[in-house]
């Protein structure tokens, strides 16, 4: 599935990202205001949403909570250069990643590719194998998990990272390894996004028997999935 969601109400913006796109072998669907976007995204037509932050009437910050109350739907959000508030407020809610503007329709295609290919990637692991840590189960085939036998409402990036720190439980996997093998892309210089993520996860993992987090902060070298 290679079909891609455009929300922007720069036309001629968008008008250059879908070209791109559309010669690197993507469909494209092109929506120039938040409501219609949210609308469109929530169709099931789509592989990925772009949706620019800010827009007049409906914002992308509100598009986006519309979008992430009923599907998850892997979301990239276009921020301002340097906007981090937007940006964390973004991926707090769910985005799955971030690209500043100004970018280039090159950079911006790959990374929809990176995210995709995170969300679409077969498992290397047996087909229908389970993934337990614990309280925690993952399915990689199905892109499910489960907490304690309730199932987790994870995004398509939480999903991977989950799945990356479970794969290297009881050891620490450092922010670069996460960026490189969870987002698909190196880790960027003052860049918080594993961070805002992982916080995320930490709220919707239940704790230990003891009550801490199973997700811990190692100094100087990254995060750790604890085994129980």
């Amino acid at each position: 599935m290679n079909h891609v969601l455009l929300i922007d109400d720069d036309v001629e913006l968008v008008g250059m990202f879908a070209e791109y796109l559309e010669q690197e072998g993507f469909r494209v669907t092109c929506v120039h205001n938040g409501d219609d976007g949210a609308r469109e995204a929530l169709s099931g037509r789509h592989a990925i949403a772009i949706l620019d932050v800010m827009m007049p009437g409906t914002s992308g910050i509100d598009a986006l909570r519309q979008i992430r109350a009923a599907s998850r739907i892997p979301v990239l959000m276009l921020t301002a250069r340097g906007d981090d508030a937007d940006r964390i407020l973004g991926l707090e809610l769910g985005a799955d990643d971030y690209v500043a503007k100004p970018c280039t329709p090159r950079e911006l295609t790959a990374r929809v590719r990176a995210i995709l290919r995170r969300t679409q990637a077969q498992p290397e692991s047996i087909p229908g194998a389970a993934l337990t840590v614990g309280k925690l189960t993952m399915h990689p085939e199905g892109r499910r998990a489960t907490w304690d036998g309730a199932p987790l409402d994870l995004t398509s990036t939480e999903f991977n990272l989950l799945e990356v720190l479970a794969r290297n439980a009881g050891k620490p996997v450092s922010k670069n390894e996460l960026s490189e093998q969870g987002l698909g892309r190196p880790l960027a210089r003052f860049d918080r996004n594993i961070d805002v993520h992982l916080s995320s996860l930490r709220h919707k993992l239940g704790p230990l028997a003891d009550g801490r987090s199973c997700l811990q902060t190692i100094y100087r070298q990254g995060y750790q999935l604890i085994k129980e």
